[in-house]
C-alpha cells in the first residue's frame, strides 16, 4: 500500500508519523527495545500528546533477528499466528558501547546508535553492511477511512535484487512490482496468487520475512525505489531478517523456523495422469487411458480422478457417483493390480446438496456469519459452506469422512481451493477473519496432510494442493493451479515455480500442457519435457483429455522418453528431494540459488538447476529455438555427450525429444538400471556418471537413498592421475561407473577407469 505521493507529499487523507528520535533503550540480556519520538524533541513539552513508536530487537534463532514495531500495545490479538520453531529463550547476545547497543545472532548484527537520527543497521558475518531501517524505517499511519496501519522500509543497495514472495506468476525480480498477500484464484497469468508467503529474499545474502499471516502489502522499490516497505493494517508488526551468506543458507534459516518439507514418497514422482476436470468419463474411459498407457510403454505411476468422480452439486459428499462408477472399491482393486497409486479430488467446501451439509450445519462444524447463519454463496458449488479447521471436531469430523476412501484404496488427495475464504464470518476459535483468510489454507492442507500420515504412516503421504501460506512447505506437493495451454502460460507458470522455490517450497508441479484450453501438440510436447524434469509431473486438463496420443504418435514418443528418464535419474533426484527435506533448498532451484555471485544468472527464469548439478531450460519456441546460459565450467549435455565451456550464452535448436540439459563440472550423477518405476530398487546394478573437471585433484562423494530416504549407500570418487578411483560403501553388488565423453568399467567394492 502506498502512503506518499511522490517524495515530498502524503497522500490525501494519511496521517503518517515515522520513528526519527531514540529517547530511550532497554538493554536486556538477549535483547533491547527502543522508544522512538516521531519528532525532534527540544523541549520538555514536546514530550506532551505526542506518540512513540516502540521497536524491540530480539533473535528467535541463531541467524535470524526480529524486528516488533508497534503503536498502541493494548490490542487484543485473537490469531490465528504462524508456528515458528524459535529457542525457548531467544538466542543471540545484546552489547552496548557508548550510545550504540547492537544485537548479535549467529553470523548476523543489528545496531541502533541512541545519539544519531532513526536507524537500524544489518550487518552479516564480515561487517558488510546488509540493509538498514533509516528514517523512514519504523512508522504508523492512519488512513482516510480509519484504518490503522504499521509500516517499515528496508534498503535496497544499488544493484540487489528481490525475489520469492509466494508463487508470483509476475516477473521473478519483484523490484518495482507492488505484491498484495492475500489469497486468490487468480490463475497463472495475472498478479493475484494461490500461494501467498511473506517472505522474500534478497541477492545481497539475507531475507525477510514478515511474521503476519493476514493482508501485508509491499512496496518493492514501487513507492520509494531504494526501499522495500511492507505495512500491516494493524497497531504492531513483526519481521525477521534471516541471515546468510548465501540464498540457500538464507533458505535453511528460514525453513528451520517455519518448517521443513516433509520427503514425499518416491512413487509420488513418477508421472500422474487424470481424468481432467469437465471431460466424460468412468471406469472404461480410465481403463482404456491406463491401457493405452502400458501399451505404448509409458509408465505410469499415479491415476487422478478430479472432481466428477463425485455427483454434480454434491462436492463435496466424498461419495463416488454410483451411475458412473458403480463398484469403486473393485475399480481401485483393478488399478492398484496394475501397480498404480491413486488420488483423488477434493476441497474445504460442502455444497447444500451434498448431504454432509446438513449434518455440518447441525454439528457446528460450517463458517458462520455473525448473527448465526450459516455462511454461503453459490460460487463453484450451490448454496455451498466452508468447513471450519478452527474446529478441532471440525477437523476430526473431515478427516472422518475421508478415510473410507483411504479404506477403499485411495493414496492420496488433490486439496484444491482454499483462497476463497471470506472476512465477514466468525471462527469457531474467535480468530481474526482477516487473519483466517490466508491461514485458512494451512488448517486444510495440514488436516488432510496429517490423515494420510496417520493411516499411510511417515514418508506415504503425498498431497497435490493449489494453495499455500508460510509453513505450507510442510506438506508438499503443491501445484501452480490453472493456467492457459500455450508457450506463454508455460513460461509464467515456471516463473511461478521458480518464486516459490525461493519462499521455501521444495517439491512444485504443473499441469503439463496447461489446463485450460487444448495445446496445440507443439505445446505439449514441448510441456512434456519440462514437466519430466519437474519434481513432480501430471498429465491434466480441463474440458479436453491429457493422454499423450491425443497429441499424436510423436507425443507418446516424447512422453516415453522423458518418463523413462526421470525413472533412470531417481536415485539423483530423490538425493534432492532428501536434502530439500533435511535443509530446505528446492528441487527446483534458480539459477541465482546456485550460482550467487554470477551476475548473469539473478535475473534468468527460463531455465533452473534440477538439484545441484543438472541445468534444465524448457523450449518456449515452436521451432525449437532456446536461448540458454551456461556459468563458468564445462557443461557436459545430457542427452548428446556434447561439452561446452562456460561462462556463455547459446542459441539452440532441439526437436522434441531435446532440451538444453546440461551435466555441471565434477558431477557424479547415479542412475538407475530399471527405468519400469520411479520406486525401483535404486542400487540393482546402477551407473555413476562422473563429470570430472580438467584439474588433476578432484574427490567427491555421492550419497543414494533408498525410497524411505535412508542412505542406502556411499560413492566415495578421487582421481590419481589419469586414473578414477570410485569406491562404494553399504554395496556389496557389481556397478558400473562411466566417465562423461571417456571410459566405463564395472566391479563391485572398488572401480577404476582411466581418463585418458
Amino acid at each position: 500500500m502506498k502512503f506518499t505521493n511522490g517524495f515530498w507529499r502524503i497522500r490525501d487523507g494519511v496521517q503518517i508519523a515515522y520513528a526519527t528520535e531514540v529517547r530511550d533503550v532497554r538493554v536486556e540480556s538477549k535483547r533491547f527495545t527502543a522508544s522512538a519520538a516521531v519528532q525532534k524533541v527540544t523541549r520538555r513539552g514536546d514530550t506532551l500528546n505526542a506518540p512513540l513508536v516502540t521497536v524491540a530487537c530480539f533473535s528467535p534463532a541463531r541467524g535470524v533477528i526480529g524486528v516488533r514495531v508497534t503503536h498502541h500495545a493494548g490490542k487484543l490479538r485473537p490469531g490465528p499466528d504462524f508456528t515458528l520453531a524459535a529457542e525457548p529463550d531467544g538466542a543471540g547476545e545484546v552489547r552496548q558501547d557508548g550510545t550504540v547497543v547492537q544485537l548479535t545472532s549467529g553470523p548476523l548484527t543489528v545496531r541502533l546508535d541512541r545519539a544519531a537520527p532513526w536507524t537500524l543497521t544489518f550487518h552479516g558475518a564480515d561487517g558488510r553492511e546488509l540493509t538498514r531501517a533509516g528514517r523512514k524505517g519504523a512508522a504508523f499511519a492512519t488512513t482516510g477511512d480509519g484504518a490503522h496501519h504499521v509500516l517499515s522500509q528496508l534498503a535496497l543497495g544499488v544493484g540487489e535484487q528481490i525475489y520469492g514472495l509466494g508463487e508470483r506468476f509476475t516477473p521473478f525480480v519483484k523490484n518495482g512490482q507492488v505484491v498484495d498477500i492475500w489469497q486468490a484464484d487468480g490463475g497463472t497469468s495475472s498478479e493475484q496468487a494461490y500461494k501467498n508467503i511473506p517472505f522474500y529474499l534478497s541477492s545481497r545474502g539475507y531475507g525477510v520475512f514478515v511474521n503476519h499471516p493476514g493482508a501485508v502489502s509491499f512496496e518493492v522499490g514501487s513507492e520509494s525505489v531504494g526501499q522495500v516497505q511492507f505495512s500491516v493494517e494493524d497497531q504492531t508488526m513483526e519481521y525477521y531478517v534471516v541471515a546468510g551468506p548465501t540464498p540457500k543458507d538464507v533458505l535453511t534459516r528460514y525453513t528451520a523456523l517455519t518448517g521443513r518439507p516433509a520427503l514425499p514418497p518416491a512413487w509420488s514422482f513418477g508421472l500422474w495422469l487424470t481424468t481432467s476436470f469437465t471431460t466424460d468419463y468412468d471406469e472404461a474411459t480410465v481403463m482404456s487411458f491406463v491401457d493405452g498407457m502400458a501399451e505404448r510403454g509409458v509408465p505410469l505411476s499415479v491415476f487422478h480422478f478430479d472432481c466428477f468422480w463425485m455427483r454434480e452439486y454434491q462436492w463435496c459428499d466424498f461419495q463416488w457417483d454410483p451411475e458412473v462408477f458403480p463398484d469403486p472399491e473393485g475399480m481401485l482393486a483393478r488399478l492398484k493390480a496394475r501397480g498404480l497409486r491413486v488420488s483423488a479430488w477434493i476441497n474445504p467446501y460442502i455444497a447444500q446438496k451434498s448431504p454432509l451439509f446438513d449434518e455440518a450445519a447441525a454439528l457446528g462444524h460450517l463458517v458462520r456469519r455473525p448473527n448465526g447463519d450459516v455462511w454461503q454463496w453459490d460460487l463453484w458449488q450451490a448454496g455451498m459452506g466452508l468447513v471450519d479447521f478452527t474446529s478441532p471436531d471440525a477437523r476430526a469430523w473431515f478427516q472422518a469422512k475421508l478415510k473410507p476412501l483411504l479404506d477403499q484404496g485411495v493414496d492420496c488427495f488433490k486439496t484444491d481451493f482454499g483462497e476463497r475464504v471470506p472476512t465477514d464470518v466468525v471462527w469457531h476459535d474467535g480468530s481474526d477473519p482477516e487473519r483466517m483468510h490466508n491461514y485458512y489454507t494451512h488448517l486444510y492442507n495440514r488436516t488432510v496432510f496429517e490423515l494420510l500420515e496417520k493411516e499411510r504412516g511417515q514418508g506415504e503421504a503425498v498431497l497435490f494442493a493449489r494453495s499455500a501460506t508460510a509453513g505450507g512447505q510442510q506438506y508438499p506437493v503443491h501445484w501452480g493451479g490453472d493456467c492457459w495451454s500455450s508457450f506463454e502460460a508455460m513460461a509464467e507458470s515456471l516463473r511461478g515455480g521458480l518464486s516459490l522455490s525461493l519462499s521455501g517450497f521444495g517439491f512444485w508441479s504443473h499441469d503439463i500442457g496447461g489446463f485450460e484450453g487444448t495445446p496445440d501438440p507443439t505445446v505439449f510436447k514441448r510441456w512434456l519435457a519440462f514437466g519430466m524434469l519437474s519434481s513432480h509431473s501430471r498429465l491434466h486438463g480441463s474440458s479436453s483429455y491429457r493422454v499423450p496420443w491425443e497429441f499424436g504418435e510423436e507425443a507418446v514418443d516424447v512422453a516415453r522418453r522423458f518418463t523413462l528418464l526421470k525413472h533412470r535419474l531417481m536415485p539423483y533426484l530423490y538425493g534432492a528431494a532428501v536434502e530439500a527435506h533435511r535443509t530446505g533448498v528446492p528441487v527446483m532451484r534458480p539459477m541465482v540459488l546456485e550460482f550467487p555471485h554470477d551476475p548473469a544468472c539473478r535475473p534468468l527464469d527460463r531455465q533452473y538447476l534440477l538439484g545441484p548439478d543438472l541445468l534444465v531450460a524448457p523450449v518456449f519456441s515452436e521451432d525449437g529455438e532456446v536461448e540458454v546460459y551456461l556459468p563458468e565450467g564445462t557443461w557436459t549435455h545430457l542427452l548428446s555427450g556434447e561439452q561446452v565451456v562456460g561462462p556463455v550464452w547459446r542459441t539452440e535448436r532441439h526437436g522434441y525429444d531435446s532440451l538444453p540439459l546440461y551435466v555441471r563440472e565434477g558431477a557424479v550423477l547415479p542412475l538407475a538400471a530399471d527405468t519400469r518405476r520411479p520406486d525401483g530398487d535404486w542400487l540393482d546394478n546402477p551407473t555413476l556418471l562422473v563429470h570430472p573437471p580438467a584439474s588433476a585433484r578432484y574427490a567427491r562423494q555421492v550419497s543414494v537413498p533408498d525410497p524411505t530416504g535412508a542412505q542406502a549407500a556411499v560413492f566415495r570418487v578421487r582421481r590419481e592421475g589419469d586414473l578414477l578411483h570410485v569406491t562404494a560403501d553399504g554395496l556389496d553388488r557389481p556397478f558400473t561407473v562411466r566417465v562423461a565423453g571417456g571410459a566405463s568399467a564395472e566391479g563391485t567394492g572398488e572401480v577404476t577407469v582411466p581418463l585418458r
